[in-house]
């Protein structure tokens, strides 16, 4: 999967990184930055989608879609389309950029507005990255998990950077009897829950 990755979207991925970069030194405020995931974060995502079972797989929170070229190629490799929820308009304009620049639209659908609002028209989700605002977390969760297919996985991201805030999410996960968890230190910390 990752020996054969576009120029197109190599290319993006990098103009991503560097804006990404760029605004964590700049002062940038935080509403406008792209507050994307490392590149080791995006392999392991697309390595989880690619393995995760047959159903649907979505994206919270698609920010300029960088996370979602990494589940693309999991989405091209498995013959499925993702569908990415973004509720800021320019970030939505910046992620149609961003996936017709690297030629994926063909594997993504961009859905522009509150994700908690459209997730009950999935039904069998094989595969869920959970990367938006902290107080969407738990409601996400509670929508996404009874919807997950079994063996269906939810990853969340920032699980350490942001522990004060998302402890009682973390710690319901981990109690959860329908999944088995557990917490990874890449990156920012992730939640990977499997639907048991």
């Amino acid at each position: 999967m990752f020996h054969t990755i576009s120029a197109s979207i190599l290319d993006r991925m990098a103009e991503l990184e560097a804006i990404d970069d760029r605004d964590r030194k700049d002062g940038t405020p935080q509403a406008q930055r792209l507050r994307q995931v490392p590149p080791e974060v995006g392999k392991l995502l697309a390595l989880l989608a690619a393995c995760a079972p047959v159903g649907e797989v979505v994206d919270v929170g698609t920010s300029a879609g960088y996370s979602t070229l990494w589940l693309s190629l999991a989405c091209r490799q498995r013959g499925d389309r993702l569908t990415t929820f973004e509720i800021m308009e320019e970030k939505v304009r910046r992620a149609r950029q961003t996936f017709a620049v690297a030629k994926v639209e063909a594997f993504v659908d961009l859905i522009q507005g509150d994700a908690l609002q459209r997730l009950t028209e999935c039904t069998e989700i094989a595969f869920c990255f959970l990367d938006a605002e902290k107080g969407m977390y738990s409601p996400v969760y509670e929508l996404v998990v009874p919807r997950l297919v079994q063996g269906g996985l939810l990853v969340a991201d920032n699980i350490i950077s942001h522990q004060e805030v998302l402890q009682a999410f973390v710690d319901r996960a981990l109690m959860d009897v329908r999944v088995d968890a557990l917490v990874v230190p890449l990156g920012k910390g992730l939640l990977v829950c499997r639907k048991v």
